[in-house]
């Protein structure tokens, strides 16, 4: 086997996993990507270590692959904690290599990073000479295993030694249970049984690849489909009523509450999910299927630990050798909904006028899918805002909505997510960066870092000059908006400073300025900067709003 650093033999084993590394090169990871260099793998530079894992994270939510984020130690790994408490959170397989404090013992400036590293629940793999291969091939396989972060650790004083050489097992297969036919065959009973039955998918069920299975049964229980925002249109087809939770329309809900049987494939029924409650009728049976333990909500009644994919396959087969579910009353039930659906409301399309005058964020939604490329991928920051891209816009797989900060409830990822998911995107997809003007001023220096990754980029700004999110929940309730309110900031002239196209978004028609540019063929950033109104409260935060004040009003009885 051929002489190896510590920091090559690490690289080697990463480049057998992956092929991508984002991060800011330091005295703690300088020989990591040396390596890295030497072995072929692309490194997309981020100008703030925080970015190193949300792009890493993002471009694996995007195409699926494992990459990796890196940066020094110290202050490099501090800044990264926020990402990695997101991919964590997420269940987002993620791999952060980073320098660390001496083997031979700590200095004055060290911090214990393994122990800050278990309290946001990430697991650190700290390489030895004599394991530097085996040790990292373990971290990648727990990472991949347990769908979560982990952190490979490289000793300062180590990094540029020797490597022993290892002889490396093969990578562990995962292992699949067929102790679930038990309780597939109850579940297949209670689907073939129901009169009203809805499958609601979640991001579990995506990552299976189960989609053509669970729509082939809902076909055969002629069910109802839904999915949570980030399973977005896994189930489209006959009988969809689009997003589950506080992103879809007041008749979706109404729909999905009349289920009987409610089978939940791959979907933790979250509470926005789940409408704080609302979503599911008291008497409905709720199924779950899931890679989890244990049922992840008090409303399901029957729960299988199983893969989504095989799980569907094998009650498909179950179905064959039952009484087939009555055909009529099946297409009476998705008749009733296609009829609900196309005469009750939808979205609201926003207005024209707004008593501030600036533009409404629903109208410009709407306006923004009619102008956006149809081959688009579209990453969203956290904020008042994140509801209007999954509402308005076409979006049509699961993996083209890349939804970060909703696990960890943080705004600011959207910039470095954006700089992952352009390395991920290679079909000719145009990306587009959905953000507020506080997240974006939270990433800005990675706008650099955008402009230089994507061949094809539409950053969109929901500028009103605030944090949206607090004037809507505080600022209503009296509290001084001050500190919410953020001076107007000309994104536009700073996207032309870093080489990207631009344009200030007054009004419907300044969009015609990215539609030139779209026309001309989309290639390159650019930046809209659209000012909108403080004004339209988002129908989700209205729901979690009153929902909080019912909790505490409950709180307040019992005490």
């Amino acid at each position: 086997m051929t002489s190896l650093t510590v920091s090559g033999r690490v690289t080697q084993v990463l480049s057998s996993y992956l092929s991508d590394v984002f991060g800011v090169m330091g005295n703690g990871n300088v020989y990591f990507l040396d390596a890295a260099e030497k072995l072929g793998l692309r490194f997309s530079p981020v100008r703030h270590e925080g970015a190193a894992v949300a792009a890493a994270d993002a471009y694996y939510r995007t195409s699926g692959r494992l990459a990796a984020g890196t940066t020094t130690y110290g202050p490099g790994y501090t800044n990264a904690l926020t990402a990695l408490a997101e991919a964590v959170q997420a269940q987002i397989p993620v791999v952060l290599v980073t320098g660390d404090a001496p083997s031979s013992g700590a200095r004055p400036w060290d911090v214990d990073q393994t122990a800050i590293a278990a309290g946001l629940g990430a697991a650190t793999f700290t390489v030895t000479r004599d394991a530097a291969g085996s040790i990292t091939q373990q971290a990648v396989e727990y990472a991949l295993t347990k769908r979560t972060a982990v952190v490979i650790a490289i000793p300062y004083d180590l990094a540029a030694l020797e490597a022993a050489d290892e002889e490396l097992p093969a990578p562990l297969a995962p292992a699949v249970s067929d102790d679930v036919d038990g309780g597939l065959g109850q579940v297949a009973r209670l689907l073939a049984g129901a009169k009203r039955p809805l499958i609601l998918a979640g991001r579990g069920a995506h990552l299976a690849g189960a989609g053509p299975e669970l729509r082939e049964l809902a076909d055969r229980l002629g069910a109802l489909t839904a999915g949570t925002a980030l399973a977005l249109n896994l189930l489209q087809g006959e009988g969809y009523l689009g997003v589950a939770g506080g992103f879809g329309t007041d008749t979706a809900a109404g729909l999905m509450g009349e289920a009987d049987v409610v089978l939940v494939a791959g979907a933790s029924l979250s509470p926005f999910t789940m409408r704080f409650g609302h979503l599911l009728g008291p008497d409905s049976t709720v199924i779950q299927i899931d890679t989890a333990l244990q049922p992840t909500h008090p409303r399901v009644d029957t729960f299988v630990s199983a893969d989504v994919k095989s799980a569907a396959g094998r009650i498909l087969g179950m179905l064959d050798g039952t009484a087939s579910p009555d055909a009529r009353r099946a297409e009476a039930w998705r008749a009733e909904a296609r009829r609900r659906l196309a005469e009750g409301p939808g979205h609201q399309a926003g207005s024209s006028e707004t008593p501030d005058g600036r533009l409404d964020p629903r109208a410009l939604a709407t306006a923004l899918d009619a102008v956006l490329p149809e081959r688009r991928t579209v990453v969203q920051d956290g904020g008042h805002f994140l509801g209007w891209a999954p509402m308005y816009w076409n979006i049509p797989r699961p993996q083209d909505l890349v939804m970060v900060g909703t696990a960890f409830q943080t705004i600011g990822l959207g910039l470095a997510s954006a700089v992952g998911a352009a390395r991920a995107v290679e079909d000719g997809r145009t990306l587009v960066l959905a953000s507020g003007d506080g997240g974006f001023l939270m990433g800005l220096s990675d706008l650099e870092s955008l402009i230089g990754a994507a061949s094809s980029a539409v950053v969109v700004i929901y500028n009103d000059a605030a944090y949206g999110a607090e004037i809507h929940q505080y600022g209503s309730r009296g509290l001084t908006e001050k500190p919410m309110l953020i001076p107007e900031v000309d994104f536009s002239g700073i996207a032309r400073a870093l080489g990207a196209k631009s344009a200030i978004i007054r009004s419907l028609a300044d969009l015609s300025a990215l539609q030139d540019w779209i026309d001309a063929g989309a290639r390159g950033t650019f930046v809209a900067d659209c000012r909108i109104t403080s004004s339209v409260r988002a129908p989700w935060m209205s729901e979690w709003m009153e929902a909080s004040q019912a909790a505490k009003a409950v709180v307040v009885v019992a005490g």
